[in-house]
């Protein structure tokens, strides 16, 4: 007997249309079905029964004594039938072994992409969540430093508001101070003055007992108030003695009374400003140093108009004695000098620097105008007249001020808006006593 072994194979990728064509070549014989599972395909074996086989045997054996060629031929076709059957279903089964291997395959690979893939997103999900935990340290920080900030910032902002309520005690503490140095000031400044009246009485009387002509002289010029163009031509007149005299305002029938200086290089000399004991104020307005102020026997500024008119006329020359605290004496020599009229501002002209005050003007040059608190014409936007007090020739608030604030001794240094005149003694000095004088060129 030839025993052959049949089996189908059942998986889910398994074709339906093959399955059934080996299953239907199946009913025709007699089996026993063995069932194997591999993975997720099953294989099922076919295989004979043993009596069937034994009948099969005898019926062949009987056949053949009986009709052996009919027989034979038969069961070749039928063996050589299920063989063909066999080969294309083993063929088939290979090809479904094949794409099943290829499917495992992809499905491994596909698992092994997930699970990375789950690798990752945990991995970015655990980076995900340290960056949210920093961030939430640095948002605390960032407000904990915001509130240290803060209190910081109120310390400093009730520190200032102290500061500036101080600030404000203070000033008001300076100020009532500078008022009684002023008041104290100018009491010793009217006693001064009382003292220097005193003296030049005296001095007077001890001229008039020791040259009776001299003191004519000054008596006609202070009684009978003779006019003159000009300190020197009373000088030419015949009087020599220093003191006050009368001046004609030239062009106008108008009188000034200004103070003759008779005696210092050669006499003659005019005196348009005086500063000595800070018994005037010079902090003036515009009309005033126009017109001049104080008092000739004094402290006094004979006045802007008055001098722009004389020094117009011809050429003069304009000497400045200043003195110190220590005392120590210089001066300031120009050759020419002359003030341009009021729509000029009074502009100031000075040429030929000679003199032990500096070898450097402290007056700027070339000229400026002239100001007043009430009048500002200075290259400044502060205003010098305003900060640096008096009437001046500011340049940008420059060097020289000879109508700033009287200080007395010891309270004289380190004022910058005291009386003052850079090349001599620095910018914080305020002087003792200055004067400023002129008489003409051909005197």
């Amino acid at each position: 007997m030839r025993l052959s072994v049949y089996f189908t194979l059942s998986c889910n990728l398994f074709l339906a249309s093959g399955y059934n064509s080996f299953s239907k070549s199946m009913e025709t014989i007699g089996k026993k079905q063995y069932q194997v599972q591999h993975g997720s395909c099953s294989y099922t074996f076919l295989l004979p029964e043993t009596d069937n086989c034994r009948s099969s045997s005898s019926y062949v054996s009987n056949a053949v004594q009986r009709d052996a060629p009919l027989d034979y031929d038969d069961s070749v076709q039928r063996l050589q039938l299920l063989e063909n059957i066999m080969e294309n279903n083993t063929q088939w089964l290979m090809k479904v072994l094949n794409q099943t291997t290829r499917l495992e395959l992809q499905l491994l690979e596909h698992s092994l992409s997930t699970n990375k893939l789950e690798r990752q997103i945990s991995d970015q999900t655990n980076e995900i969540t340290k960056l949210q935990e920093k961030n939430s340290f640095l948002e605390k920080r960032v407000l904990e430093m915001e509130d240290k900030h803060t209190l910081q910032l109120k310390s400093i902002k009730d520190e200032k508001d102290q500061l500036q309520v101080l600030v404000s005690r203070q000033n008001s503490i300076i100020e009532e101070l500078e008022k009684q140095l002023v008041t104290a000031t100018v009491n010793n400044s009217v006693l001064q003055k009382q003292q220097h009246d005193l003296m030049e009485t005296v001095h007077n009387l001890l001229t008039m007992i020791s040259t009776p002509n001299a003191a004519k002289n000054n008596f006609i010029a202070k009684e009978e108030q003779i006019s003159f163009k000009d300190c020197a031509e009373a000088f030419k007149s015949g009087l020599t003695t220093s003191g006050i005299y009368t001046l004609t305002v030239p062009n106008t029938a108008e009188e000034k009374k200004a103070y003759c200086d008779m005696e210092t290089g050669g006499g003659g000399w005019t005196i348009i400003q005086r500063r000595e004991d800070g018994s005037v104020d010079f902090h003036r307005t515009w009309k005033e140093y126009k017109m001049g102020f104080g008092d000739p026997a004094g402290e006094y500024w004979l006045g802007n108009e008055f001098v722009s008119q004389l020094t117009n006329q011809k050429r003069y020359v304009l000497k400045i004695y200043l003195k110190d605290w220590e005392g120590n004496e210089a001066y300031s020599l120009y050759d020419h000098f002359y003030l341009s009229g009021e729509e000029l501002k009074y502009r100031i002209h000075l040429k030929g620097l000679t003199g032990t005050a500096g070898k450097i003007s402290s007056i700027s040059q070339p000229g400026n105008d002239f100001s007043t608190k009430d009048a500002d014409n200075d290259k400044c936007i502060c205003k010098c007249s305003q900060m640096l007090t008096g009437g001046w020739w500011f340049d940008a608030c420059g060097p020289s001020n000879l109508n700033g604030m009287y200080y007395p001794l010891r309270q004289n240094n380190n004022k910058f808006n005291g009386i003052k005149w850079y090349y001599w003694k620095g910018s914080g000095y305020s002087l003792k006593a200055t004067t400023m004088m002129i008489r003409p060129a051909d005197f």
